[in-house]
């Protein structure tokens, strides 16, 4: 159905005798514009707030939806501490049900380090945070969820091919009030969660990817932004720790040869 269109959502949590009833009317959508100015400026305003921050921190969880073999939809939890120093300079410190991982990348190299097995990859980079996220996708298949966000000049990314833009509505995210926004480009949707007030930061953000029959989507709750944090070089410098071993990226390819990811999908647009 149409999100143009006017439609009941109702999900049901049941505990005891409590139902909860959730009603969603889009009479108000339905006489937007496909693509709405105030979503794209409330989205620009988001982008440009975060470009300001030369350096920033944020906690990420994840709840990354999958399709299994047996047809059922399986959901992985993910969480991550992220810590961004422009322009080449990001940590990473993933945990969940999914991996245990170290993300490294001090501006010359990116390294991979699993706390657990105390093994570790070190591979040279490009001189941006950008270009290596594009590197550690298309190289060695490594994905960041909700990398889009931490992209400089992330408006133009975000926006490429949007056909639609509408405000949803408003909503309570972690305490903060937020507009809810919805983007749709060919094959992707994307709902963004932005805090109303002088500080715009995203506090929730799902990417459904529309063009697979399943739909199957990844959602993040950022928490905890600073855009003040005390930031040392060294905290983006991997040091191996004693007993650790190098050892190769070793990404999964496809039977045709394509580099895939080596974890699901819900980093860049």
């Amino acid at each position: 159905m149409s999100i143009l269109k006017r439609r009941i959502l109702a999900a049901w949590f049941t505990v005891g005798a409590l139902t909860l009833l959730v009603t969603v009317s889009n009479t108000a959508l339905a006489q937007a514009p496909a693509v709405d100015p105030e979503a794209v400026r409330i989205l620009k305003q988001m982008t440009d707030f975060i470009d300001s921050a030369q350096q920033f921190t944020v906690q990420l969880q994840s709840i990354i939806e999958e399709d299994q073999f047996s047809g059922h939809r399986v959901d992985y939890d993910l969480s991550a501490d992220v810590i961004v120093k422009r322009p080449n300079k990001i940590r990473a410190t993933h945990t969940g049900g999914l991996m245990n991982q170290h993300f490294y990348y001090d501006g010359n190299t990116l390294t991979l380090y699993n706390p657990i097995e105390k093994i570790f990859s070190t591979k040279t980079a490009p001189d941006t945070i950008e270009k290596t996220i594009d590197f550690a996708r298309e190289t060695v298949g490594i994905l960041l969820p909700a990398a889009d966000l931490i992209y400089h000049k992330a408006f133009s990314l975000m926006m490429q091919d949007v056909t639609l833009a509408v405000v949803v509505g408003k909503a309570e995210i972690g305490g903060f009030k937020c507009n809810h926004l919805l983007f749709s480009r060919p094959g992707v949707d994307f709902q963004i969660w932005v805090a109303e007030g002088k500080q715009p930061f995203p506090h929730k953000y799902v990417v459904t990817e529309t063009a697979t029959p399943s739909k199957l989507s990844i959602t993040t709750f950022l928490r905890e932004w600073n855009i003040a944090p005390v930031v040392d070089d060294a905290q983006f410098n991997f040091v191996p720790p004693q007993g650790a071993q190098a050892t190769e990226f070793i990404p999964f390819k496809a039977a045709d040869g394509s580099v895939q990811p080596l974890n699901p999908p819900g980093g860049k647009l």
